[in-house]
């Protein structure tokens, strides 16, 4: 089976705390992690190694929804996250591996993600595309620096 992989890599100005916590918290997931027209519900959500988690992304459009879930496979707080992800439609087998980076630097955050392991059937480009806009929506939730 011929799988699919993407790069992806951004300088947020917020500190890599913020980000991390926006990947850990399960109210933030829910508000960036799905691209344009999808709404999220994380159902499960249990950051350290060997933890897993479990979400459903709803097509706002047409109703349709897709649930997944992994395992988390490595963590190391505001540094690096790993964990890896399985749709739980048989039409989308496989398990994929996200891992991300998060590097201190002058002006902010450099962030890195790689998602390997992507079925055939999910071009690479849409799914490069999707990241695109769920990080716009990262930006503009860890960006502003709102006083109390």
């Amino acid at each position: 089976m011929t799988t699919n992989s993407v790069t992806i890599q951004r300088i947020l100005k917020t500190s890599p705390e913020k980000i991390y916590r926006a990947f850990t918290e399960q109210d933030a997931i829910s508000f960036w992690m799905p691209p344009y027209g999808f709404l999220c519900v994380v159902h499960s959500l249990d950051v350290r190694k060997g933890g897993a988690y479990k979400m459903s992304f709803r097509n706002f459009s047409t109703g349709n929804e897709h649930s997944f879930g992994g395992e988390y496979l490595e963590i190391k707080p505001n540094e690096f996250i790993k964990n890896t992800d399985r749709f739980d439609d048989p039409n989308l087998p496989g398990e994929m591996t996200t891992s991300v980076w998060l590097k201190k630097v002058s002006c902010g955050t450099e962030l890195k993600i790689i998602q390997e392991g992507i079925p055939e059937m999910i071009p690479a480009e849409m799914c490069h595309l999707g990241w695109q806009e769920s990080l716009e929506k990262l930006s503009k939730l860890v960006e502003p620096e709102i006083p109390d």
